[in-house]
């Protein structure tokens, strides 16, 4: 099952190590990532594969939230399919 992170936020050192991290400690892999600096703006986006995780996406979800929190930052997630939807033109 893929899922699609985005994280917006002022940019500071840590981001990218905290998220990846928490996404290897949960066996969450990382199949696509693209990430800027736009104006001291970090955006970051993530097509990641949940299959091997033992946690659901609501579960991660919130967790991811909760790593926002914890660093300043917007993080979200969502399937795959439901991004697509919402994206189709």
């Amino acid at each position: 099952m893929n899922a699609i992170i985005t994280v917006v936020g002022t940019d500071k050192v840590g981001i990218i190590a905290n998220v990846s991290n928490f996404l290897a400690e949960r066996h969450i892999n990382i199949e696509d990532i693209t990430q800027t600096i736009l104006s001291g703006n970090f955006v970051m986006m993530m097509m990641v594969d949940l299959s091997q995780s033992s946690k659901t996406l609501e579960t991660v979800k919130a967790e991811l939230t909760q790593i926002g929190v914890s660093l300043n930052v917007s993080i979200s997630l969502m399937h795959e399919q439901v991004f697509s939807a919402m994206h189709r033109i």
